[in-house]
């Protein structure tokens, strides 16, 4: 099964500041964001009296015209009691303070998640640390390419409303209660810290964030404050973990594209494609390469600068995981550009 022969049950999308009941009590609304992947699905639950909101939006001001819209319509019979958030990427987190505010309510969310969030939107104003600009010199960056790193460094913390001082802690295989049904929280690693994901049996949904998406692959990536870091094999064993405690039968609500059956398909599918790209990977590297020599092997479209940190922390990622499987090796050269080779 591919990505496109998965069902999509729910025929209608939310129009902004608008919803889409996809289960009883649970309410489907997208938010716009500024960029090719122009939306994010956010969901409010019924929960007594008030609603828990799951995923908030990037900070813009076109986020907030559209919860603006919400409040004035679909959601206005009850306030916000509650925000979690699956992980800490700007679209999902943006707007949890400004909300958490607004209802004086508290945000949920995994440890490492807040704690990681806390710390990129510390560096808003820094200058670019050394550590980083040596990282991307070493996968092949040119100077006009670390000119542009250099200008948008500390970009992070613009695109996210203060966040909250405090947080509920959510840990995997948590219980939450949520309008008098049970939601189980499962962890999943790779796209990032401890992503945390939704499942609800009496319902049969699981909201997915970004860990299951249907039509798109989530990036995995290294970055320059861990750079051994091997997130590609926690993201796959986080497929098969997830496959082994959430059952098929359900509606997965993702946080891109729409809602979807076939979850099982679809981690298999996600694991398939990542081994392929780890095999082709390595039958490339028979010659040395940088990371940005082999964006061609992995990626079907053109790196712009625009792509450029997302396609290098994916290479590294892909690369990282050969060697820690022990079927490639990494050699700095006397300019410190890391050259990459088969083991064999």
């Amino acid at each position: 099964m591919n990505s496109e022969s998965l069902i999509y049950p729910v025929a209608s999308l939310p129009a902004p500041g608008e919803a889409v009941e996809v289960a009883p009590g649970v309410l489907w609304l997208r938010m716009p964001l500024p960029m090719a992947l122009n939306h994010i699905n956010v969901w409010a639950l019924a929960d007594g009296d008030t609603w828990t909101v799951i995923d908030t939006g990037m900070q813009t001001t076109e986020t907030a015209a559209a919860w603006q819209s919400a409040f004035s319509g679909t959601l206005g019979d009850r306030p916000v009691g509650r925000v979690i958030c699956t992980h800490m990427h700007p679209d999902h987190i943006g707007m949890a303070g400004w909300l958490t505010r607004r209802f004086d309510c508290r945000l949920w969310i995994t440890r490492l998640e807040y704690i990681t969030c806390r710390m990129l939107a510390a560096d808003t104003g820094r200058e670019p640390p050394t550590d980083a600009l040596r990282f991307y010199r070493a996968a092949g960056w040119d100077e006009e390419a670390l000119e542009d790193y250099k200008t948008r460094f500390g970009a992070f913390g613009k695109h996210i409303y203060a966040l909250p001082d405090s947080f509920r802690r959510v840990s995997d295989g948590d219980e939450i209660a949520i309008g008098g049904r049970i939601w189980r929280a499962v962890i999943g690693r790779g796209h990032s810290p401890e992503h945390l994901c939704l499942h609800c049996p009496e319902l049969a949904l699981m909201i997915s964030g970004d860990q299951v998406l249907p039509r798109i692959t989530s990036n995995v990536s290294v970055f320059p404050t861990e750079p051994e870091a091997d997130p590609l094999a926690d993201w796959l064993a986080s497929l098969t973990e997830i496959a082994r405690r959430v059952p098929d039968d359900l509606l997965v609500l993702p946080s891109h594209n729409e809602p979807f059956r076939g979850l099982h398909a679809r981690l298999g599918q996600l694991g398939v494609r990542h081994e392929e790209a780890l095999g082709g990977l390595r039958e490339a590297l028979r010659e040395r390469k940088r990371a940005i020599d082999v964006f061609d092997v992995l990626f079907r479209r053109r790196v712009g600068l625009s792509l450029l940190t997302f396609a290098t922390g994916e290479a590294l990622a892909h690369l990282n995981c050969l060697i820690q499987r022990g079927q490639a090796v990494r050699e700095l050269d006397s300019e410190g550009i890391a050259w990459y080779r088969s083991a064999c």
